[in-house]
């Protein structure tokens, strides 16, 4: 089992040492471990140009065409078997070099999109180089730590939820998380033996998932979490008993035994929660559907469309000499 380390924070900082120490204990596990500092790679911004998208349309991988280090990441994510990552919180969530991952990544690793493609292909009679790269379609876990400097949970509370990001287009299993908050007052992580010995137990919970199917695999982190299948606790009211799960986006019904509140959640809507392949077909469906929609308006409107957007051209650009 292969095992890949993604710090987003400084060079030896503590998302790094943090990251380390978790690859440590899966390498004891017998994971076969590997680090990347994320800071050291150039991974530019997604620019929304579609080429991923027009690159799957014409026969080829679905990659991202933009030319950076983006590359040498993507053959290390489809040779592991599992990802552990830590991303430092600065402004209420995680740093943008994270978010910049997400968008790179996400539609190019889609599992339902390529999947679908896949199915098109082989009943297409394709065959080798034709099909896309089989490792896109493995079943893979995750650990993820969120780190904050803040002592109040409160200021790194969009961290660990915006995380899982990284996790959905792939359909990556998380089976433990931290909120490794208030560190700005502990010096270094290893000043703390309790935070050292909880990382250690993410690395050998994830070492562990390694290599079963992903439907057998259960969470095995801390308990405590409103959602069942996401296991966070960042829920959406909408002035009723009915309430969402921000990460998962799935509904569920609000009580509140004495001064408890819980939040259950059936069956069905667990299935389709983003996390899970359902949640990716779902939304798969939606997009399928926009060209049938909006192309038709397009084409109706013509001329009309292109004088509506004129005033709109260069409209106050501030120049960047």
């Amino acid at each position: 089992m292969k095992m890949l380390g993604l710090s987003f924070g400084r060079k030896m900082k503590v998302s790094e040492i943090l990251v380390k120490a978790a690859l440590m204990a899966a390498e004891k596990e017998g994971a076969e471990v590997s680090f990347v500092r994320m800071l050291d790679l150039d991974i530019r911004p997604c620019t929304g140009c579609g080429g991923c998208g027009n690159s799957l349309d014409r026969g080829g991988n679905g990659r991202c065409i933009l030319k950076d280090d983006l590359h040498f990441l993507e053959e290390s994510f489809l040779e592991s078997d599992a990802i552990i990552a830590a991303c430092p919180v600065y402004a209420v969530g995680p740093a943008g070099l994270y978010k910049d991952l997400v968008d790179r990544f996400g539609p190019a690793h889609d599992t339902c999109f390529l999947g679908k493609e896949q199915e098109k292909r082989v009943a297409a009679g394709k065959t080798g180089d034709q099909l896309l790269d089989a490792r896109i379609f493995k079943d893979r876990f995750a650990g993820l730590i969120s780190v904050g400097g803040a002592m109040t949970q409160n200021w790194v509370a969009l961290g660990l939820p915006n995380m899982h990001l990284l996790t959905f287009p792939g359909n990556i299993k998380v089976v433990d998380q931290i909120d490794a908050y208030d560190q700005g007052r502990k010096g270094s992580p290893l000043l703390d033996d309790e935070q050292m010995a909880r990382v250690a137990r993410l690395g050998r919970n994830v070492a562990k998932a390694c290599g079963k199917p992903r439907d057998t695999v259960e969470w095995a982190g801390d308990d405590g979490w409103i959602c069942p299948v996401c296991h966070n606790n960042l829920m959406t009211l909408r002035k009723t008993t009915t309430v969402e799960c921000a990460v998962c986006g799935i509904f569920g019904t609000m009580s509140i035994v004495g001064d408890e509140l819980k939040v259950t959640f059936s069956e069905a809507e667990q299935k389709r929660s983003r996390c899970n392949y359902d949640g990716k077909l779902e939304h798969w469906t939606e997009i399928k559907s926009f060209g049938s929609i909006a192309g038709p308006k397009i084409v109706a409107a013509g001329d009309s469309l292109k004088a509506k957007m004129k005033p709109f051209e260069g409209y106050r650009e501030l120049k960047f000499k």
